[in-house]
């Protein structure tokens, strides 16, 4: 693969693509985590909430941005995926717009919700085992076969440049709002999984903010970036393990690891049982039902692993809330 340089101009390009398609997400002020972090009345929480979308995360953004950057290639060609659910639904949203046939790969295990919003809009939905699938490599080789079968073009749920800038997007609304307030940023949080979200957002706000400390988090048990960052080198671990399945990538995408290195200095790791006391929090607090991947980036903040001295405003990414309600009860009673 040919690792092509993303950078904020490729951002800003993807910008009126997607904003034919998506209204911008809210972001929310939260008194709460104001409250509970004991701030300064100078500063201000904010949560962008991308489970406002169409599609319930942020993941049609990239989407969007990469259909609208390959009809040529597309065609009359049906697009093939892999997605643990978000991606999906993303794609299906995407392929909906553009009036695009969408064959998604997704593990036998995702949410129910999941489902639903894929195929609801108009995609086709394959399965595999997730429990073997680090053995196996079932996913990918799925994925792969309906490319070859169908004709398909296959697409990256993260490490691709379109779909990286497509994601830095929701960060561009972010900066605007916020120096439109004449607010400053001191420091943002968001997940990591393959990089997909963090590193597009990490270019709108690091051009945005400069002063802003870029913050990753993923759960305990699906450490690769922090291994990465740590070794100073790509790594793949074995098994990813979390009840934040949005977050179960073996390894960061080759696009994106170049732009995490440069520009996230810090990586937060948590227990999934501290995401699920975020996940109640946000609940009792907000009335927001986040997925688990959505609320861990609340879960790093509440957790007062980083330092956060400074004069400026936190930011978090509530990536998605895309959650069956069976297992959010479970898990915020847990």
């Amino acid at each position: 693969m040919t690792v092509r340089n993303v950078t904020i101009d490729d951002v800003l390009a993807a910008e009126p693509k997607i904003r034919e398609h998506v209204f911008p997400p809210p972001l929310i002020r939260s008194y709460a985590l104001e409250r509970e972090l004991n701030l300064p009345e100078s500063r201000r929480v904010w949560i962008k909430d991308y489970g406002w979308t169409a599609s319930g995360s942020f993941k049609l953004f990239g989407a969007l941005n990469w259909m609208a950057n390959n009809l040529e290639l597309i065609g009359n060609r049906p697009i093939a995926a892999h997605s643990s659910g978000n991606f999906a639904s993303g794609i299906a949203y995407a392929g909906m717009r553009f009036k695009k046939r969408v064959i998604v790969v997704m593990p036998d295990t995702a949410p129910k919700i999941k489902f639903e919003r894929t195929r609801s809009f108009g995609a086709e939905i394959q399965t595999y085992n997730a429990a073997r699938d680090h053995e196996t490599g079932e996913r990918e080789g799925l994925a792969r076969r309906i490319a070859e079968e169908e004709n398909a073009v296959q697409a990256s749920p993260y490490d691709d440049p379109h779909v990286i800038a497509g994601n830095g997007v929701g960060a561009l609304e972010v900066v605007r709002d916020l120096k439109r307030e004449g607010r400053v940023i001191s420091h943002f949080f968001c997940p990591i999984s393959g990089g997909g979200l963090m590193s597009g957002q990490a270019l709108a706000i690091a051009d945005g903010f400069p002063q802003a400390k870029i913050i990753g988090v993923e759960p305990a048990g699906a450490d690769d970036f922090s291994q990465s960052l740590a070794s100073g080198v790509r790594t793949r671990i074995p098994k990813p393990s979390s009840i934040c399945d949005g977050l179960l990538s073996y390894s960061v995408g080759e696009h994106n690891w170049p732009i995490l290195q440069r520009l996230v200095k810090q990586v937060i790791t948590m227990p999934d049982k501290d995401t699920q006391q975020a996940m109640r929090f946000l609940y009792e607090k907000h009335g927001v039902r986040a997925e688990p991947t959505g609320a861990i980036g609340i879960a790093a903040l509440l957790s007062r692993q980083a330092d956060l001295s400074g004069d400026g405003d936190i930011v978090l990414v509530l990536s998605g809330r895309n959650v069956d309600d069976d297992a959010f009860r479970k898990w915020i009673a847990d």
